[in-house]
């Protein structure tokens, strides 16, 4: 029976990345970045990589990788979901590195690994694994055509682009118009990227590495939604002990007291299905099916802690000052992101045979 359990290993690198996420992610500084024009944090991610090696997490030690497991970057995740953390690691350090690693890409998997290079699945947001995705035109070897909904597109040094021919290529961002699109959640801003005669380089075949990419990137985003829910629910209890009414703890209305539990219920399933998740994507075993159970039961957990944190923090949860705007920002972008959760009950019904009437 496979332990879903933390290991210590892990559990050490949970601390160690909490540590630095309080050093160098606070509320504050995230949200004035929201409120710029470069709402990634580089200097994070330089200190997040550079310093633990997490973007290589994935990646094979002879790439010179950290040859781990996709249980220690579900580990990263949550606290990077914790901090609302404005770092590509999502999208570099998994989906793009996946789509890599199914091409055999040994180059740029080095380069992503070492983090010299930040590289982006030019496949919008939204779309869940095994969909169709839209592609460019290969003519002359160049690459023609707009795509949009791109996350983090905006620091990617190289995007990976599906073309029309099935191929994946690799197309330098210098070689790619890369325009801000609104976003929602302020923290992974979207954009579109416009290639014209773009010159690229074919990876490999694009359907089997896209399917691999976003599979990942959906199961794993669940343990992102786990932390941001851990976090605001443990922020929100630690709120109603502090806040009086009528001199006494908030906390101790009964009405908010089963609000509480019924959600610290939610966030402790939500834990065992991002935990399954994240194990079947290490074993390899009914991955498809960990994966959906667990993007069909995150999202809503998610929304709803941070819908009850804005509600039970009161008026100076609606103030801007306050990061719970954030939380659920990122919780409802989270929600669409790599297919919604109705995708994802459709897309179980047929392995366990329960079609829609």
């Amino acid at each position: 029976m496979t332990d879903l359990l933390y290991s210590e290993e892990e559990e050490a690198l949970r601390a160690a990345v909490r540590d630095l996420l309080a050093d160098h992610c606070d509320a504050a500084g995230v949200i004035a970045r929201t409120e710029s024009d470069a709402p990634h944090d580089i200097r994070l991610w330089k200190a997040l990589t550079d310093g633990m090696g997490l973007a290589g997490l994935l990646v094979p030690e002879e790439l010179d990788g950290q040859g781990a497991t996709h249980r220690e970057a579900a580990v990263v995740l949550e606290e990077l979901g914790r901090a609302v953390a404005p770092v590509p690691y999502l999208t570099s350090a998994v989906v793009a590195t996946e789509a890599l690693l199914a091409c055999g890409a040994d180059d740029l998997l080095t380069e992503l690994a070492s983090a010299t290079t930040i590289g982006a699945l030019a496949v919008g947001l939204h779309i869940a694994p095994g969909a169709a995705f839209p592609t460019v035109r290969v003519d002359g070897g160049a690459l023609h055509g707009e795509l949009t909904g791109i996350a983090d597109a905006a620091v990617a040094d190289v995007l990976l682009v599906p073309a029309d021919d099935g191929g994946l290529y690799a197309v330098s961002a210098s070689h790619a118009t890369v325009t801000p699109q609104v976003s929602f959640d302020l923290t992974r801003p979207l954009a579109t990227v416009a290639l014209e005669a773009a010159p690229g380089r074919r990876l490999g075949d694009a359907a089997p590495a896209v399917r691999r990419a976003l599979r990942a990137g959906a199961g794993l985003l669940a343990s992102e939604q786990l932390g941001l829910a851990d976090r605001t629910l443990t922020e929100t209890v630690r709120y109603l002990k502090e806040r009086k009414q009528f001199n006494r703890p908030v906390g101790g209305f009964q009405a908010l007291k089963h609000r509480l539990a019924q959600l610290w219920l939610e966030v402790v399933g939500l834990r065992a299905a991002a935990r399954n998740a994240a194990d079947a994507l290490t074993a390899g075993e009914d991955a498809d099916i960990a994966v959906a159970v667990a993007q069909a039961y995150a999202a809503p957990v998610a929304v709803h802690a941070a819908e009850e944190a804005l509600q039970l923090h009161g008026g100076i949860g609606m103030t801007w000052e306050h990061p719970v705007h954030l939380y659920l920002k990122r919780a409802k972008a989270d929600s669409i992101a790599y297919g919604t959760a109705g995708a994802h009950r459709a897309s179980l019904a047929g392995p366990v045979d329960l079609q829609a009437p």
